[in-house]
């Protein structure tokens, strides 16, 4: 058995069920679930009506590279959305099943054991797949903390003595879950570090497209590149999925792109792990892909729902709405103390309401801090009245007296 299966955390949600067995929220009450990034806007009739009438792909064994269909959809989606002079299908662009699975196996592809000391730079607090990706293939996570003053991720507070060990360093752009967007100039400065260190980049941009401004895209780390004459993306990966853009988490339907070295490797990887996409999931994500009429209406419906209830919450506390994403990262008022398991757990006792403890997003970095604590992040998923009902409730509960 893998012998590093004992180093991996218990997985997040596994901990928020421990943490409330036994509670009951209040009677009459229907619970609300805030807690999980799942989209709950519907997946729209036309991907849904596209799977219905390709099953005929259930009959085929599918490439691995995915069709040339699939992966000019996506390449011509790629290059509208983030201004790209030039991207190759050929060379350039993967469908993968999911990005958490294309993270999993990226990980496996980048990380050299028999080099001393492998190190992956992770944002803290961060998806629990980054951890667990690097734990799993003999890499040793090094945690880069949020600091909520600056809204920046430490890299700069990354020691020498480490640098020359990193092999793989993951930013997560829109942030998961803090909603902050990375600049152009913190880009320019990583990809400089990666030159002098040789390290690939994975930018996690799952969330790329949920924001509220429509003349004001968040950039990605392809257009940076670009912009700076890295158009041959060296060991810059970029990921992007249809679950968030589309509300089709289900779907399973995701991309890679970038350097076409790695994009080579990482084919090769996948040729012996089963991972590809079926010709009817294809067929749907084609769809879905040359569509934007319904990610702006999905996007709208995010801004409305933020717009209307962030003034709500900054009444009590110092919670600001997201750069992107559908997350709030929400401090929690001083009179409730700084143990976020222990208000997640009264909250729901009290209101029916789950969010997640920002230390289970987190881990207690090198220099002694874990900066998810006292910390919750709330996911702003359900239709517009349940959130409302939820903020209704929450509020009512920061105007109580903490028990």
């Amino acid at each position: 058995m893998n012998p590093y299966l004992a180093n991996l955390n218990e997985f997040t949600f596994t901990r928020l069920a421990r943490l409330l067995a036994g509670v009951s929220p209040p009677a009459g009450l229907k619970p609300i679930n805030l807690s999980i990034g799942e989209p709950k806007h519907p997946t729209p009739q036309f991907i849904r009506d596209a799977l219905g009438k390709s099953t005929i792909g259930l009959a085929q064994y599918p490439p691995t590279k995915g069709s040339p269909e699939l992966r000019t959809a996506i390449t011509n989606w790629i290059k509208r959305r983030f201004k790209l002079a030039s991207l190759d299908a050929e060379t350039q662009v993967l469908p993968v099943v999911g990005t958490k699975e294309a993270i999993y196996s990226f990980t496996q592809l980048i990380v050299d054991p028999t080099r001393p000391h492998p190190t992956i730079l992770v944002p803290n607090p961060f998806y629990m797949v980054y951890e667990g990706a690097a734990t799993l293939c003999g890499a040793q996570p090094y945690y880069v903390n949020f600091d909520a003053a600056t809204g920046e991720y430490g890299w700069d507070q990354v020691p020498d003595s480490v640098w020359p060990h990193v092999q793989m360093l993951i930013v997560c752009s829109p942030d998961n879950p803090t909603g902050r967007i990375t600049s152009k100039a913190r880009w320019q400065k990583l990809f400089e570090l990666s030159d002098r260190y040789g390290f690939a980049i994975l930018a996690d941009e799952c969330y790329s497209e949920i924001y509220f401004d429509e003349a004001n895209p968040p950039h990605g780390a392809l257009e940076v590149a670009q912009e700076l004459g890295r158009t041959d993306f060296k060991n810059l990966i970029a990921m992007g999925s249809l679950s968030k853009r589309s509300n089709a988490p289900g779907l399973r339907s995701g991309f890679v792109a970038g350097d076409a070295q790695l994009i080579a490797a990482f084919l090769k990887l996948r040729s012996f792990n089963g991972s590809a996409m079926s010709a009817t999931v294809a067929a749907a994500s084609i769809e879905a892909w040359n569509d934007e009429a319904h990610v702006v209406a999905n996007r709208a419906e995010y801004a409305k729902k933020f717009r209307e209830l962030t003034p709500l919450m900054q009444k009590h506390t110092t919670i600001e709405m997201p750069e992107a994403a559908f997350y709030w990262w929400l401090p929690i008022p001083a009179k409730f103390g700084d143990d976020d398991e222990a208000f997640t757990r009264l909250l729901f006792e009290q209101t029916g309401v789950t969010v997640i403890p920002g230390s289970y997003l987190s881990r207690t970095a090198a220099d002694g801090q874990n900066p998810g604590k006292a910390f919750v992040r709330i996911a702003l998923v359900s239709e517009g009245k349940e959130c409302a009902e939820a903020v209704s409730r929450i509020t009512s509960f920061f105007e109580s007296s903490p028990k």
